[in-house]
């Protein structure tokens, strides 16, 4: 069966970043940045990005060129006599089970954008935004439904194919995202108050450069902020022609992936602030703090359905990087077609969804890991283990089972005046900095 392409290295580009730029840019880096120092965070973020996340993002994208296969056939086509493919595995599982949890909380996004395009949003429930949320959440049917519309969405785009479904679909989205965040950043700053949540931002707070957990912190950022290690970028990379350069693409992926988490904070800070709302991180802040400031603000109405709009764009262009990956994976080990394939994955994204979405109502008690619930155990195995074990695979095999000629040359870095840098960070420095983000991920850092 023929193998597809991207249509342009443009393509290739917005599509990889969709994949990297998702809810937790909208939700998780702003808190996070916040909660560290501010621009004190900031900028040891940028640092680790141009450390960590860009040589990791062009040693995956690499592989996945170089071998034009999935992240299992990648390995076992470069290396076939090795065991190197057994952590391709780990990375469709991973795929899984990301998507399984990640397509629910999007799917609350759909029903967020839905109420804010009706009106519901901005009227204040009686019990308050809160409770509502958790009546809603914790509700049998109503969530399945927008988890399954969603994912309904995602498998539509990727059976289509490479250039038809995903390429075409991130050449609309990615821009169409840009536009509206940078729409409701300028709005966010012209709030009365907006500077506090400014200073929360960007403000550094040098004293917190004493805290080692804070370069964990920003060293973790940045690496699950640009889709590493599960096989997207792989993925996306093997749909590459030779004839495309990687270096610039990769510098460019990273560096709008960080563009885009700074906007975002620009748009969510000022009006938490403005409000005199305590910040909170993750779905709390979406779904509680958010809508409790639409119904308060100015264009509250308007401002809510640009921004849910947003929302559900970024978690689709994610999705679709996601759900690539055991279809990829499919096509080739089992011959299947993509739409199958695409069926297939997509049935079973639906079925651990549903346990994820039912962990909030009839199966709450149930915690698979410890005291965490079924999302939160997802989580954690994909992100805290399966991921840090994924990305240290991929940096140890191209520059330990390559020669550096050879590593060189699969990254377009033969004649780059920083190439002896960028393989001595991917083949030593990364590796200890992974292991350090896994050892404090699983809590023994």
């Amino acid at each position: 069966m023929q193998r597809e392409n991207w249509a342009s290295r443009l393509g290739f580009m917005l599509a990889a970043m969709g994949s990297a730029v998702g809810l937790g840019n909208i939700w998780r880096f702003s808190y996070v940045a916040g909660e560290n120092g501010g621009g004190a965070f900031l900028i040891l973020y940028i640092i680790s990005v141009f450390v960590i996340g860009i040589p990791l993002l062009l040693t995956e994208v690499a592989i996945g060129r170089r071998a034009q296969q999935d992240i299992v056939g990648s390995y076992k086509k470069l290396a076939p006599t090795k065991p190197w493919f057994m952590v391709g595995y780990l990375g469709v599982i991973s795929a899984f089970l990301i998507l399984g949890f990640y397509s629910v909380v999007a799917g609350w996004s759909l029903y967020y954008w839905w109420n804010s395009v009706t009106g519901a949003l901005t009227v204040e429930p009686a019990s308050g935004y809160a409770a509502e949320f958790g009546a809603f959440t914790s509700s049998a049917y109503a969530p399945l439904f927008w988890h399954a519309l969603f994912l309904g969405l995602t498998m539509a785009i990727v059976l289509v194919g490479i250039k038809k479904g995903i390429e075409k679909t991130n050449k609309i989205l990615m821009p169409l995202l840009a536009i509206m965040l940078i729409g409701l950043a300028i709005y966010s700053v012209t709030l009365d108050g907006a500077k506090a949540g400014l200073d929360f931002l960007f403000k550094p707070d040098w004293s917190v450069l004493d805290d080692p957990s804070v370069y964990i912190a920003a060293l973790g950022q940045a690496f699950f902020s640009l889709s590493l290690g599960v096989g997207t970028m792989m993925t996306y990379g093997s749909y590459l022609s030779h004839k495309q350069r990687l270096p610039g693409a990769t510098v460019g992926i990273g560096v709008m992936d960080t563009v885009f988490a700074i906007i975002s904070g620009i748009v969510i800070f000022p009006a938490v602030f403005a409000f005199g709302i305590e910040p909170a991180s993750g779905p709390p802040l979406v779904f509680i703090t958010l809508p409790s400031i639409f119904s308060a603000m100015p264009f509250g109405g308007l401002i809510a359905l640009v921004f849910f709009t947003a929302l559900s764009l970024a978690a689709i262009s994610s999705s679709i990087s996601l759900l690539e990956v055991p279809v990829a994976y499919f096509i080739r080990a089992r011959n299947w077609t993509r739409k199958f394939a695409s069926f297939i994955s997509g049935l079973i994204v639906f079925l651990l969804g549903t346990a994820v979405s039912l962990g909030f109502g009839v199966w709450s008690g149930v915690t698979p890991i410890g005291k965490l619930d079924i999302l939160d155990s997802m989580d954690y195995l994909a992100s805290n283990i399966f991921l840090p074990i994924g990305g240290l695979t991929m940096a140890l095999f191209l520059t330990w089972q390559f020669k550096k000629q050879e590593a060189l040359e699969a990254t377009d870095m033969q004649t780059n005046p920083i190439r002896n840098i960028w393989f001595v960070l991917v083949k030593y420095i990364a590796p200890i900095l992974i292991v350090i983000i896994f050892l404090n991920a699983i809590g023994l850092v």
